[in-house]
């Protein structure tokens, strides 16, 4: 199977990639909901490849939009030029391949899915644009900077523009000029947060209440054997802050009833995504998926693996259950007209 979804990634919206992860296209959504794709931004240096792509089923089935925001694997020639090691440094930025799961559950529960292209390495989309370590700039800060000093996710190496990772050093070669700087903020971040927010206040608007899932991988957090094995999922909510406590509960219910082990907030609570998009007092609510690499990709965590299909399954059933809550709770089902 590993050796089949090796040749359909790069068509992983395919039936032919549904069939490789285990599923029929009997198993996808309901045939009467057309599906609609929408590509956004441009990937600077990258000219006509868009920065990321948003895949809809009209009318929505449910108010759940699934984002993946760290699998771009769309590297432009100048930007791997300025890295120092750049199949090193990508490997680790990246959250490698998740985005074949969130096509694979979107395509079988009929949720929305935004899939970044742009890579993290060019622009992280879970930082704010002034989380930025300016030092990196060749001009400085602006004067318009809100911060001019480094914020707490800049001084640790992993800002709007990741500068160095554990054990890897600086990844860069140069600096960044400011017209470059603003290229990326204005054709893909901004343009993609502009995307989550009219996606999510649409499945609002049409259901009462709309969930954003904004999913990760992480390494593994420890061992998986023992007295105290670690973890393969963490959800996040900002401590509560961007998520309706029952979605999140029913979420950490889901995965002990499937005897898989999940954490709440800790390591991962969330970052500037959900800042941004949660507002569960709009009915705007935003939750933090982070799936251990190694129930999905292979023993060296480079390629899908052996768990990809039972990962995208348990996924999937996860979606259908909070879909399920978010309707019992918010009375969310759409009115027929009078």
């Amino acid at each position: 199977m590993t050796q089949q979804l090796l040749t359909v990634v790069k068509n992983s919206g395919s039936s032919e990639f549904m069939k490789a992860i285990g599923h029929s296209q009997n198993d996808s959504a309901p045939s009467n909901h057309a599906q609609q794709s929408h590509d956004g931004g441009e990937i600077p240096g990258a000219e006509g490849h868009p920065a990321f792509t948003l895949s809809q089923q009209k009318p929505a089935p449910f108010p759940i939009l699934i984002a993946v925001p760290h699998a771009g694997r769309h590297y432009p020639p100048a930007l791997t030029q300025r890295m120092r090691a750049p199949r090193e440094s990508s490997l680790r930025l990246e959250d490698r391949m998740i985005d074949l799961v969130g096509r694979a559950v979107a395509q079988e529960t009929g949720a929305s899915l935004l899939v970044a292209h742009a890579p993290r390495a060019m622009v992280d989309l879970n930082r704010a644009v002034d989380d930025m370590d300016w030092d990196m700039v060749a001009e400085g800060a602006p004067a318009s900077a809100i911060r001019h000093a480094a914020g707490r996710r800049a001084r640790s190496g992993l800002g709007l523009v990741p500068r160095r990772l554990p054990g890897m050093g600086e990844l860069w070669r140069r600096r960044l000029t400011r017209d470059e700087l603003n290229a990326r903020i204005g054709q893909v971040h901004r343009p993609y947060h502009a995307a989550v927010a009219q996606t999510l206040e649409a499945l609002r608007d049409r259901w009462g209440a709309a969930l954003l899932l904004d999913l990760h991988s992480m390494p593994p957090l420890g061992s998986k054997s023992g007295r105290n094995p670690a973890v393969d999922f963490v959800l996040g909510d900002r401590f509560g802050a961007s998520c309706d406590p029952t979605l999140v509960r029913t979420a950490l219910n889901h995965f002990d009833r499937a005897g898989r082990l999940a954490a709440h907030n800790r390591p991962y609570a969330g970052g500037y995504v959900l800042d941004r998009h949660g507002a569960p007092t709009r009915g705007l609510n935003a939750m933090q998926i982070e799936v251990c690499r190694t129930v999905y990709l292979d023993k060296a965590l480079r390629e899908p693996g052996v768990g990809l299909s039972e990962t995208t399954q348990m996924i999937a059933s996860l979606v259908r259950r909070l879909a399920d809550e978010l309707a019992s709770r918010q009375n969310a089902l759409p009115q027929a007209a009078e």
